[in-house]
Protein backbone atom coordinates (compact mmCIF):
# COMPACT_ATOMS: atom_id res chain seq x y z
CA UNK A 1 0.00 0.00 0.00
CA UNK A 2 1.32 3.34 -0.88
CA UNK A 3 2.30 6.05 1.71
CA UNK A 4 -0.61 8.26 2.42
CA UNK A 5 0.31 12.11 2.18
CA UNK A 6 -0.83 15.00 4.27
CA UNK A 7 -4.10 16.69 3.58
CA UNK A 8 -2.80 19.96 2.78
CA UNK A 9 -5.47 22.76 1.99
CA UNK A 10 -5.78 26.24 1.31
CA UNK A 11 -7.99 28.78 0.10
CA UNK A 12 -7.61 31.79 -2.63
CA UNK A 13 -6.94 35.69 -1.59
CA UNK A 14 -6.73 39.13 -3.11
CA UNK A 15 -3.93 38.38 -5.72
CA UNK A 16 -2.31 35.18 -3.32
CA UNK A 17 -2.95 31.76 -2.08
CA UNK A 18 -3.41 31.16 1.13
CA UNK A 19 -2.09 27.14 1.60
CA UNK A 20 -2.33 24.95 5.36
CA UNK A 21 -0.51 22.45 6.92
CA UNK A 22 -0.67 20.53 10.00
CA UNK A 23 0.59 22.89 12.11
CA UNK A 24 1.48 26.17 9.99
CA UNK A 25 -0.35 28.34 7.16
CA UNK A 26 1.59 30.40 4.87
CA UNK A 27 0.22 32.99 2.90
CA UNK A 28 1.79 34.27 -0.29
CA UNK A 29 0.61 37.15 -2.68
CA UNK A 30 1.89 39.08 -5.43
CA UNK A 31 2.65 42.70 -4.20
CA UNK A 32 1.82 45.81 -6.35
CA UNK A 33 5.55 46.51 -7.18
CA UNK A 34 6.04 42.84 -8.60
CA UNK A 35 7.69 40.80 -5.75
CA UNK A 36 6.17 37.85 -4.50
CA UNK A 37 5.10 38.68 0.10
CA UNK A 38 5.40 35.33 2.02
CA UNK A 39 3.82 35.76 5.56
CA UNK A 40 3.55 32.59 8.03
CA UNK A 41 2.13 31.45 11.52
CA UNK A 42 1.69 28.84 13.32
CA UNK A 43 -1.68 27.41 13.53
CA UNK A 44 -3.95 27.46 16.52
CA UNK A 45 -3.45 24.91 19.32
CA UNK A 46 -7.60 23.61 18.28
CA UNK A 47 -5.79 21.93 15.25
CA UNK A 48 -3.14 19.89 17.71
CA UNK A 49 -6.05 19.28 20.37
CA UNK A 50 -8.61 16.05 21.15
CA UNK A 51 -11.13 17.55 19.52
CA UNK A 52 -9.90 16.69 16.39
CA UNK A 53 -10.23 13.63 16.60
CA UNK A 54 -14.41 13.43 17.52
CA UNK A 55 -16.52 13.10 14.61
CA UNK A 56 -18.84 15.58 13.64
CA UNK A 57 -17.40 18.13 16.83
CA UNK A 58 -14.14 18.16 14.66
CA UNK A 59 -16.03 19.56 11.53
CA UNK A 60 -17.27 22.65 13.65
CA UNK A 61 -13.70 23.16 14.97
CA UNK A 62 -11.44 23.46 12.44
CA UNK A 63 -14.11 24.83 10.34
CA UNK A 64 -14.50 27.80 13.13
CA UNK A 65 -10.81 28.25 13.63
CA UNK A 66 -10.04 27.96 9.24
CA UNK A 67 -12.84 31.10 9.17
CA UNK A 68 -10.73 33.43 11.37
CA UNK A 69 -7.67 31.97 9.59
CA UNK A 70 -9.23 32.87 6.41
CA UNK A 71 -10.78 36.24 7.32
CA UNK A 72 -6.86 37.10 8.58
CA UNK A 73 -5.61 36.04 5.15
CA UNK A 74 -7.71 37.96 2.85
CA UNK A 75 -7.71 40.65 5.37
CA UNK A 76 -3.75 40.93 5.13
CA UNK A 77 -3.76 40.37 1.44
CA UNK A 78 -6.30 43.71 1.24
CA UNK A 79 -4.38 45.62 3.01
CA UNK A 80 -1.07 44.73 0.90
CA UNK A 81 -2.55 46.21 -2.06
CA UNK A 82 -4.45 49.01 -0.57
CA UNK A 83 -1.43 49.70 1.24
CA UNK A 84 -1.11 51.52 4.88
CA UNK A 85 -3.83 54.99 3.86
CA UNK A 86 -6.64 52.45 3.24
CA UNK A 87 -5.93 49.40 5.69
CA UNK A 88 -8.98 47.61 6.93
CA UNK A 89 -9.04 46.96 10.79
CA UNK A 90 -10.16 47.21 14.08
CA UNK A 91 -14.26 48.11 14.42
CA UNK A 92 -15.22 48.52 10.59
CA UNK A 93 -13.07 44.88 9.76
CA UNK A 94 -15.82 43.48 12.72
CA UNK A 95 -18.63 45.16 10.77
CA UNK A 96 -18.43 44.30 7.78
CA UNK A 97 -17.89 40.17 8.67
CA UNK A 98 -20.76 40.44 11.05
CA UNK A 99 -23.02 41.79 7.98
CA UNK A 100 -22.09 39.85 5.57
CA UNK A 101 -22.13 36.67 8.00
CA UNK A 102 -25.54 37.94 8.90
CA UNK A 103 -26.65 38.53 4.86
CA UNK A 104 -25.29 34.99 3.79
CA UNK A 105 -27.39 33.27 6.51
CA UNK A 106 -30.53 35.43 5.32
CA UNK A 107 -30.07 34.98 1.84
CA UNK A 108 -28.56 30.81 1.45
CA UNK A 109 -31.00 29.68 4.58
CA UNK A 110 -33.90 31.99 5.61
CA UNK A 111 -35.16 33.04 2.40
CA UNK A 112 -35.36 29.17 0.72
CA UNK A 113 -36.93 28.58 4.56
CA UNK A 114 -39.71 31.54 3.58
CA UNK A 115 -40.54 30.17 0.15
CA UNK A 116 -40.62 26.58 0.91
CA UNK A 117 -43.36 27.57 3.82
CA UNK A 118 -45.45 29.54 1.53
CA UNK A 119 -45.35 26.30 -1.03
CA UNK A 120 -46.26 24.63 1.84
CA UNK A 121 -49.40 27.14 2.97
CA UNK A 122 -50.51 27.80 -0.56
CA UNK A 123 -49.95 25.55 -3.21
CA UNK A 124 -50.26 22.32 -0.76
CA UNK A 125 -46.92 21.00 -1.03
CA UNK A 126 -46.27 18.55 2.15
CA UNK A 127 -43.56 18.61 4.34
CA UNK A 128 -41.17 16.40 1.99
CA UNK A 129 -42.21 18.45 -0.75
CA UNK A 130 -41.82 21.82 0.33
CA UNK A 131 -38.34 20.91 2.07
CA UNK A 132 -37.19 20.15 -1.74
CA UNK A 133 -38.49 23.20 -3.09
CA UNK A 134 -36.59 24.98 0.00
CA UNK A 135 -33.13 23.26 -0.77
CA UNK A 136 -33.87 23.59 -4.99
CA UNK A 137 -34.36 27.79 -4.05
CA UNK A 138 -31.03 27.11 -1.84
CA UNK A 139 -29.09 25.66 -4.48
CA UNK A 140 -30.37 27.95 -7.28
CA UNK A 141 -29.49 31.04 -5.19
CA UNK A 142 -25.72 29.22 -4.43
CA UNK A 143 -25.07 28.82 -8.34
CA UNK A 144 -26.61 31.64 -8.97
CA UNK A 145 -24.28 33.80 -6.64
CA UNK A 146 -21.26 32.36 -7.87
CA UNK A 147 -22.09 32.59 -11.31
CA UNK A 148 -22.51 36.41 -10.56
CA UNK A 149 -19.73 37.47 -8.61
CA UNK A 150 -17.90 34.86 -11.04
CA UNK A 151 -18.38 37.97 -14.02
CA UNK A 152 -17.03 40.57 -12.20
CA UNK A 153 -12.88 40.84 -13.22
CA UNK A 154 -11.67 41.34 -9.61
CA UNK A 155 -13.41 38.03 -8.87
CA UNK A 156 -12.07 36.06 -11.96
CA UNK A 157 -8.43 36.57 -10.44
CA UNK A 158 -9.29 35.48 -7.21
CA UNK A 159 -11.31 32.51 -8.70
CA UNK A 160 -7.64 32.24 -10.70
CA UNK A 161 -5.83 32.12 -7.68
CA UNK A 162 -7.97 29.24 -6.17
CA UNK A 163 -7.20 27.38 -9.75
CA UNK A 164 -3.84 27.83 -8.71
CA UNK A 165 -4.10 26.65 -5.03
CA UNK A 166 -5.82 23.09 -7.27
CA UNK A 167 -3.21 22.45 -9.31
CA UNK A 168 -0.76 22.92 -6.80
CA UNK A 169 -2.04 21.01 -4.22
CA UNK A 170 -2.78 18.08 -7.07
CA UNK A 171 0.74 17.84 -8.01
CA UNK A 172 1.99 17.46 -4.73
CA UNK A 173 -0.22 14.53 -4.16
CA UNK A 174 1.14 13.26 -7.75
CA UNK A 175 4.67 13.41 -6.23
CA UNK A 176 5.08 15.78 -9.73
CA UNK A 177 7.73 18.81 -9.35
CA UNK A 178 6.50 22.15 -8.29
CA UNK A 179 7.44 24.51 -10.67
CA UNK A 180 5.26 26.61 -12.97
CA UNK A 181 5.09 24.45 -15.74
CA UNK A 182 4.58 21.46 -14.29
CA UNK A 183 2.13 22.27 -11.97
CA UNK A 184 0.03 23.99 -14.86
CA UNK A 185 -0.41 20.26 -16.33
CA UNK A 186 -2.79 19.20 -13.41
CA UNK A 187 -6.53 19.79 -13.16
CA UNK A 188 -8.13 22.76 -11.25
CA UNK A 189 -10.36 20.25 -9.50
CA UNK A 190 -9.99 18.86 -6.01
CA UNK A 191 -12.17 16.47 -4.04
CA UNK A 192 -11.68 18.55 -0.41
CA UNK A 193 -12.72 22.03 -2.26
CA UNK A 194 -14.56 24.24 0.33
CA UNK A 195 -17.11 24.78 -3.01
CA UNK A 196 -18.11 21.15 -3.11
CA UNK A 197 -18.60 21.52 0.99
CA UNK A 198 -21.14 24.02 0.22
CA UNK A 199 -23.08 21.95 -2.09
CA UNK A 200 -22.60 19.30 0.03
CA UNK A 201 -23.99 21.20 2.75
CA UNK A 202 -27.17 22.07 0.99
CA UNK A 203 -27.88 18.46 -0.55
CA UNK A 204 -27.59 17.77 3.04
CA UNK A 205 -29.92 20.12 4.24
CA UNK A 206 -32.71 18.48 2.61
CA UNK A 207 -33.01 15.55 4.07
CA UNK A 208 -32.44 16.90 7.71
CA UNK A 209 -35.06 19.21 7.27
CA UNK A 210 -37.09 17.34 6.18
CA UNK A 211 -36.79 14.89 9.43
CA UNK A 212 -38.17 17.73 11.42
CA UNK A 213 -41.53 17.54 9.73
CA UNK A 214 -43.94 20.54 9.53
CA UNK A 215 -43.02 23.73 11.46
CA UNK A 216 -44.54 26.90 12.05
CA UNK A 217 -43.34 30.02 10.33
CA UNK A 218 -41.35 30.87 13.07
CA UNK A 219 -39.86 27.61 14.23
CA UNK A 220 -38.59 26.73 10.54
CA UNK A 221 -36.83 29.99 10.67
CA UNK A 222 -35.38 29.75 13.45
CA UNK A 223 -34.30 25.76 13.29
CA UNK A 224 -32.64 27.21 9.91
CA UNK A 225 -30.18 29.01 11.80
CA UNK A 226 -29.94 26.84 14.76
CA UNK A 227 -29.29 23.53 12.37
CA UNK A 228 -26.07 25.28 10.70
CA UNK A 229 -24.01 23.66 12.70
CA UNK A 230 -25.20 20.06 12.30
CA UNK A 231 -24.97 20.81 8.65
CA UNK A 232 -22.06 21.86 8.98
CA UNK A 233 -20.29 18.78 10.98
CA UNK A 234 -22.33 16.61 8.65
CA UNK A 235 -21.11 17.65 5.06
CA UNK A 236 -17.52 17.79 6.92
CA UNK A 237 -17.19 14.20 7.59
CA UNK A 238 -19.11 13.66 4.36
CA UNK A 239 -16.02 15.30 2.69
CA UNK A 240 -13.59 13.80 4.51
CA UNK A 241 -15.08 10.07 4.06
CA UNK A 242 -14.98 10.88 0.25
CA UNK A 243 -11.47 12.14 0.28
CA UNK A 244 -10.19 8.70 1.92
CA UNK A 245 -11.98 7.06 -0.65
CA UNK A 246 -10.97 8.28 -4.42
CA UNK A 247 -10.58 4.42 -5.02
CA UNK A 248 -13.90 3.74 -5.23
CA UNK A 249 -15.94 3.79 -8.35
CA UNK A 250 -18.83 4.46 -6.30
CA UNK A 251 -17.09 7.39 -4.32
CA UNK A 252 -15.94 8.68 -7.78
CA UNK A 253 -19.09 8.74 -8.95
CA UNK A 254 -20.69 10.27 -5.70
CA UNK A 255 -18.49 13.60 -5.65
CA UNK A 256 -18.66 14.06 -9.69
CA UNK A 257 -21.04 17.04 -8.93
CA UNK A 258 -18.90 18.17 -6.45
CA UNK A 259 -16.64 18.76 -8.58
CA UNK A 260 -18.55 20.31 -11.49
CA UNK A 261 -18.98 23.06 -9.26
CA UNK A 262 -15.67 23.77 -8.83
CA UNK A 263 -15.67 25.11 -12.71
CA UNK A 264 -17.67 28.36 -11.32
CA UNK A 265 -15.16 28.61 -8.52
CA UNK A 266 -11.71 28.06 -10.52
CA UNK A 267 -11.02 29.43 -13.47
CA UNK A 268 -7.06 28.70 -15.52
CA UNK A 269 -3.94 30.35 -13.78
CA UNK A 270 -1.04 32.20 -15.67
CA UNK A 271 2.10 31.08 -14.58
CA UNK A 272 2.82 33.84 -12.63
CA UNK A 273 -0.26 32.99 -10.28
CA UNK A 274 1.14 29.08 -10.27
CA UNK A 275 5.02 30.92 -8.81
CA UNK A 276 2.99 32.54 -6.15
CA UNK A 277 1.10 29.52 -5.22
CA UNK A 278 3.86 27.27 -5.16
CA UNK A 279 5.32 29.74 -2.76
CA UNK A 280 2.50 29.48 -0.39
CA UNK A 281 3.07 25.41 -0.73
CA UNK A 282 6.96 25.80 -0.03
CA UNK A 283 7.00 28.48 2.75
CA UNK A 284 4.18 26.34 4.51
CA UNK A 285 6.17 22.70 3.84
CA UNK A 286 9.63 24.59 5.22
CA UNK A 287 7.67 25.46 8.64
CA UNK A 288 5.94 21.96 9.25
CA UNK A 289 9.33 20.04 10.29
CA UNK A 290 9.37 20.40 14.20
CA UNK A 291 10.43 23.80 15.61
CA UNK A 292 11.86 25.46 18.57
CA UNK A 293 9.64 28.41 18.65
CA UNK A 294 6.64 29.34 16.32
CA UNK A 295 5.98 32.88 15.30
CA UNK A 296 4.34 34.34 12.61
CA UNK A 297 6.68 36.33 10.23
CA UNK A 298 6.37 37.52 6.96
CA UNK A 299 8.95 38.51 4.18
CA UNK A 300 9.36 39.29 0.36
CA UNK A 301 10.61 36.89 -2.30
CA UNK A 302 12.21 39.05 -5.14
CA UNK A 303 10.25 38.68 -8.56
CA UNK A 304 11.82 36.85 -11.06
Amino acid sequence: MSERLPSYGGQAVIEGVLMRGASYAAIAMRAPNGQIVVHSEPLGAVYRSPLTKIPFLRGLVILWDALGLGTRAITLSANLQTGEEEKIEGPALYLTLAFSLALAVALFFLAPAAVGQLCERYLGFNAWWSNVMEGLVRLALLIGYIWAIGRIPEIQRVFAYHGAEHKTINAFEARAELNPQSVARFSVEHPRCGTAFLLTLVLISVIVFSLLGPLPWLWRLISRVVMIPVLAGLAYEYIRWTARHLDVPFVRALIRPNLALQHLTTREPSLDMLEVSIAAFNAMIALEAPAEEPVAQTQTVPAD
